[in-house]
């Protein structure tokens, strides 16, 4: 999402700096390498309902970027960080900081999202879907909800029945790969996973489990031009997610490649997938309604599925929203006013 959103504003005319890890690359716009090694953060990583760790070597990493941020005298700065080093902050130099949320509620990121809202200049709090935004209404107020989007005229897609079912995602207990190896061989169909083992244990113990089964094979995570074509030719896209997912950008992709998708109802999948039109949206946690609903599949118009996605799941509207939001920051850091707050 965030690749999309620097490639749209560098083609609307926009000076864009991604600040990224080493070894980043986005085709089409400018990354700075910061000199971190993703490697070194990997303890720190978000696992949904485990405490973090590595928060100090987290703080020092985010105040190496912010420092090096600082320094290039931007308007605004969008910050999409997991992590409360980055959430806490409200300023980048003199520029205002835009956070958008890509979780859950977590106490920890609330705790650090109040500090940056606080003072006479307050940072920008946006979320992805309105579900995530009511989720968080307990810890913390969303300045403005900017729904994601996929970018649908690159996606290939089809109107033909597909064969066989995907899991794409990384591999860790809230992604649900476990639960969609089980619902598809509880509907007797071939599975392919395609994600990297975000949890090692979690993944190893998968992989060891399954070994040899002529239905699953797993995959390494691929480039998303070549997923997006394995989409296109599936008979449906398997999200049986086991957090609030905040939107979910793998069933916008499926939709947009004509393949429906089968979720858990949960979080913004709601938002994202049409029941009964561009998917089907099950109870949590059922696998033998989700099996159910993989029977169902074929009465489901590949056509319609890909229109929902075009309707409602493009990117076009996600660019427009944040540019429409940095000129109101900018303006706002001008006259020395704020934002409205979404209720």
């Amino acid at each position: 999402m965030l690749a999309d959103l620097a490639v749209g504003l560098a083609e609307h005319g926009q000076d864009v700096d991604v600040y990224a890890a080493t070894g980043s690359v986005i085709p089409g716009t400018h990354v700075v390498d910061t000199g971190i090694e993703s490697a070194t953060l990997s303890g720190a990583l978000v696992r949904h309902g485990r405490p973090r760790r590595s928060l100090a070597r987290l703080a020092d990493a985010y105040d190496h970027v912010f420092g090096i941020v600082e320094r290039g005298g931007y308007d605004v700065v969008h910050s999409h960080g997991f992590d409360p080093p980055a959430l806490r902050r409200a300023r980048a130099g003199r520029a205002p900081i835009i956070h958008t949320v890509h979780l859950p509620p977590e106490r920890e990121a609330g705790v650090a999202l109040r500090e940056a809202q606080q003072g006479r200049e307050p940072a920008v709090v946006v979320g992805v879907s309105t579900s995530q935004a009511q989720a968080w209404s307990p810890l913390v107020r969303f300045d403005r909800v900017i729904a994601n989007g996929v970018p649908v005229d690159r996606i290939p897609w089809s109107n033909q029945p597909g064969r066989g079912l995907i899991f794409a995602g990384r591999l860790s207990p809230e992604k649900g790969a476990a639960v969609a190896i089980e619902i598809a061989l509880t509907s007797n169909e071939r599975i392919d996973l395609y994600g990297t083992a975000y949890d090692e244990d979690y993944a190893r113990i998968l992989r060891q489990r399954h070994a040899g089964h002529p239905l699953v094979t797993f995959h390494d995570a691929l480039p998303r031009a070549e997923l997006w074509r394995r989409f296109a030719s599936a008979r449906a896209v398997l999200c049986p997610i086991d957090w609030d997912e905040p939107y979910g950008l793998v069933a916008a992709e499926a939709q947009a490649a004509g393949t429906p998708v089968i979720a858990f109802a949960r979080g913004g999948l709601r938002e994202v997938i049409e029941d009964g039109v561009s998917g089907f949206l099950v109870e949590p946690g059922n696998v033998e309604e989700a099996s159910a609903a993989v029977s169902a599949v074929d009465t489901l118009d590949r056509r319609r599925c890909r229109q929902h996605a075009v309707d409602h799941l493009a990117f076009d509207a996600c660019l427009a929203g944040y540019e429409a939001l940095y000129a109101s920051v900018a303006a706002s850091r001008a006259e020395g006013g704020g934002l409205t707050s979404y209720g």
